[in-house]
């Protein structure tokens, strides 16, 4: 009996050392946040900020001549520009902006997130280096695919 006592303790405490606390879930929310206020309200420092500096976003796209699927690729430099650039008229999202995030699985240095934007879904995997959480990979997709043309 003590024995199944002592692994039952065992494997709770480790459970406990290793699951994200309550900043951590603060913190990987408002890093997806910053990633896409800082394309609504442009603001190339705040989406720095948001990134890992090995970021990669992709998504598919069909080119239109030929008819075959390709993947983009941005990195974090191009999401900085485009961060500074995007919306600088102010034009580009609704008054009010969705920006829905569902943490879709959360481990002590990786969490699964899925974005929901105005006109697309972003789905980030956000690590946990150096005691901050940064945004390392993102897949996304436009609701309306026909606009992956």
């Amino acid at each position: 009996m003590k024995k199944y006592l002592l692994v039952i303790t065992i494997v709770f405490c480790a459970f406990q050392m290793q699951a994200q606390t309550a900043q951590d879930t603060l913190d990987i929310k408002r890093v997806a946040l910053a990633y896409i206020e800082a394309q609504h309200n442009p603001n190339p420092k705040l989406m720095e900020s948001a990134l890992h500096p090995r970021l990669v976003k992709r998504s598919v796209f069909r080119n239109k001549e030929t008819q075959k699927d390709y993947v983009s690729e941005y990195f974090a430099e191009n999401m900085v520009i485009l961060a500074e650039t995007y919306n600088v008229k102010g034009d580009k999202f609704p008054k009010n902006p969705r920006k829905e995030v569902k943490l879709l699985d959360v481990s002590a240095r990786t969490a699964s997130v899925k974005l929901l934007a105005d006109t697309w879904i972003d789905y980030m995997h956000i690590v946990k280096t150096n005691g901050e959480w940064k945004i390392i990979n993102v897949l996304w997709q436009y609701n309306d695919v026909s606009q992956h043309e």
